[in-house]
């Protein structure tokens, strides 16, 4: 079970969060927080896939450099890119320069652009796959029976670099998920953002 330790106030966190700065103001003010809106939820999709065999602090680090590389993660903008925007990228020493990776994040945009066409938004999709207030899945672990599910799907629908575990990183990340340890300060403001949260999806508010 993830513990807590003391912050830089001497307030308790997430253990994982006290690793540097970085990390401590990304846990405060980000992770596990509930997100509708269409291009940060693309936008952190993309930046764990480009995650997957590195460390968080890495890609937080050169979160800017993405956003400008990518034209800020708008998906109708992305979803444009073609082989001279490859080449640029695989040339732009402030990101990850991994072919594989950045043509997924082109792939996908376009796939994203196909399902808002078909679900009116990324976030009422993404939001189907929230589990129930009394879900049985463990806490803490790398995958989940939803990130299991909504890996899936997006694989069906074409999307690259969507395995579970990406896809459970950013659903903890997105506030579909609550794992801020137990005592932890910023646990019962997660809860609260989602009790006050309308899902896009329609789920009713937690408890």
């Amino acid at each position: 079970m993830m513990t807590t330790v003391p912050g830089p106030d001497g307030l308790p966190r997430c253990q994982w969060c006290v690793a540097t700065p970085e990390y401590v103001a990304y846990h405060d003010d980000e992770w596990g927080f509930p997100v509708a809106d269409d291009r940060r939820l693309f936008e952190k999709l993309c930046l764990e896939s480009f995650q997957s065999g590195l460390s968080w602090r890495t890609i937080l680090t050169k979160r800017e450099n993405f956003r400008a590389a990518f034209d800020g993660f708008e998906i109708e903008r992305v979803a444009g890119f073609g082989e001279r925007d490859i080449e640029r990228l695989l040339g732009d020493a402030g990101i990850v320069r991994h072919r594989g990776k950045i043509t997924a994040v082109i792939n996908n945009a376009r796939r994203a652009r196909e399902l808002i066409a078909e679900q009116g938004t990324l976030a009422a999709y993404v939001w189907r796959f929230e589990p129930a207030p009394d879900d049985p899945a463990p806490r803490f672990a790398s995958t989940s029976p939803a990130s299991v599910a909504l890996s899936k799907d997006l694989r069906k629908r074409g999307w690259s670099f969507v395995g579970p575990t990406t896809v459970h990183a950013f659903l903890q990340a997105m506030g579909l998920i609550n794992d801020h340890a137990d005592g932890c300060v910023i646990r019962d403001r997660a809860l609260a953002a989602r009790a006050a949260f309308v899902s896009p999806a329609g789920h009713v508010a937690r408890e």
